[in-house]
């Protein structure tokens, strides 16, 4: 394969406005994604899963996301929508091979100045000048370590592994988390089972629509969706977005929320003040890390595995770049409705960056 400026990582919504940006840009990407369809881990992700942000405000470059712009899209929505945005990639010249994992990422020369050699499973290699690592979060939730889980003869699962409430129907279920995909489980988990909400902090609500607008307008007025992320020296708890309905939930009792528990005995769970529970289930809705395993060799990552970057562009390898992070460059940063303009940013860097490489070598 010949002619490709840059490598893309990752098919999902990251990828797709990358690729989109580099063919704006008068660039050739190439986009590799593991799976067999460009939709990223979308399809993955609980059934009932509704956007926290109106379809107007949820769409990547190049194509409005369809249909009546108030309303909040479906998860299966959104895979649709991503496979008409791989499709329309295709048509416009972007080469999206499928089922291509790749495995490691490695110095093109000698210095880290030389492009890239990018390796896949099944044994291809390609090589490009520049790589963007796009490939997302999904694969490696974060599961804290529970005093006494060893013996917890209940069972411990992920956000990631819930797919519906039917299977834990009469059960005892506690969920951890505080953010909006705890709430929207355990709200939901509520209908069929006893579920009890723990958080180390009371939850934050915030209206889903102040004044008759949704918060995503006050965002967009106010600035807030751009605020730089140097700004922030901690990342902030994202609260929860609600109409109405979790707060009531948890007034009336249908759903009740704890301070976390102390730690997990035989089939119960022990809270502060030293009463037990019996728990069938310990479903953990504690967010996502970082998953580059084919950076490891690289120098690109620190010691947790989280890209060195400055705003979505490496410290450690010109032509290197990131996409999708949170809090990348602001509050939108890994969300339908910011990743565009991360990928123009980033695009419109590293395309200077690969100008000063190739002006070096006298390209």
């Amino acid at each position: 394969m010949c002619g490709v400026d840059i490598i893309v990582i990752g098919g999902g919504q990251s990828g797709l406005a990358a690729a989109r940006t580099l063919l704006d840009a008068g660039l050739t990407p190439v986009l590799l994604e593991a799976t067999e369809q460009a939709t990223g881990s979308w399809p993955r992700y609980y059934d009932s899963l509704t956007l926290f942000s109106p379809a107007r405000y949820s769409s990547l470059p190049g194509m409005a996301f369809p249909g009546d712009p108030d309303r909040y899209p479906h998860r299966d929505e959104v895979v649709d929508y991503l496979a008409r945005y791989a499709r329309a990639l295709r048509r416009s010249g972007a080469e999206i091979r499928t089922g291509a994992r790749v495995v490691a990422v490695e110095a093109g020369g000698k210095t880290n100045d030389g492009g890239f050699v990018v390796r896949l499973a099944d044994g291809t290699t390609l090589s490009a000048p520049g790589v963007i690592s796009a490939g997302g979060s999904f694969a490696n939730p974060y599961l804290p370590r529970l005093e006494g889980q060893a013996g917890f003869t209940g069972r411990i699962l992920h956000a990631a592994a819930y797919t519906s409430p039917e299977p834990y129907a009469g059960k005892q279920i506690i969920v951890v988390g505080a953010g909006n995909s705890a709430v929207q489980i355990a709200h939901e988990l509520a209908r069929l089972a006893t579920v009890t909400l723990a958080t180390r902090e009371p939850i934050r609500f915030v209206d889903q629509r102040p004044l008759g607008k949704d918060l995503h307008f006050w965002f967009g007025v106010t600035g807030f969706d751009r605020l730089p992320a140097r700004l922030v020296k901690t990342t902030p708890t994202v609260p929860v977005l609600d109409e109405g309905i979790y707060r009531q939930a948890l007034r009336d009792g249908r759903l009740k929320r704890r301070p976390m528990f102390t730690r997990l005995d035989g089939d119960t769970v022990v809270w502060a003040d030293g009463s037990r529970r019996p728990v069938d289930v310990v479903l953990l809705a504690t967010g996502y890390r970082p998953h580059l395993p084919y950076l490891d060799g690289l120098g690109a990552l620190d010691e947790r595995g989280h890209p060195r970057h400055d705003r979505g562009l490496s410290t450690t390898h010109p032509g290197l770049g990131f996409l999708g992070l949170e809090w990348q460059r602001n509050p939108a940063s890994n969300t339908l409705r910011g990743v565009g303009r991360d990928a123009r940013h980033l695009v419109r860097r590293l395309r200077s960056r690969l100008g000063a490489r190739r002006s070096r070598v006298g390209v």
